[in-house]
């Protein structure tokens, strides 16, 4: 049998948020691999500018990243063991789980920035 899209039934909002905090954990500048526990932590959330921010090299229209700024999603994905001791909304740590869950949104929600 084939390993199970989204195993932990994380809804849509969670999946985006998910692949957002993944994409800006690849981003050196923000973020910082923790040796011992393998996670990453985020230290800074892009602020939007007119209807998008950007990670790194893509654009994220703010629609899709509602959850950034969702106390809620930030708790089920700690819960769910996808993320770690975080300091809402400023810091987060994506676990090895958080940082290898396939979400299925990036190619979604993470578009080519052209500015």
């Amino acid at each position: 049998m084939p390993p199970r899209n989204n195993p932990l039934k994380l809804n849509k909002l969670q999946l985006k948020t998910l692949a957002i905090l993944q994409e800006l954990a690849a981003d050196p500048t923000i973020a910082r691999r923790d040796a011992t526990s393998g996670g990453t932590q985020i230290s800074a959330i892009p602020a939007p500018h007119g209807d998008h921010f950007h990670v790194g090299t893509k654009l994220v229209l703010a629609r899709d990243a509602t959850g950034l700024a969702n106390e809620g999603v930030w708790m089920a994905l700690i819960r769910k063991g996808l993320a770690g001791a975080a300091a809402f909304p400023h810091t987060i740590v994506l676990t090895p789980a958080g940082l290898g869950y396939d979400t299925s949104e990036a190619g979604q929600i993470l578009h080519g920035a052209d500015h």
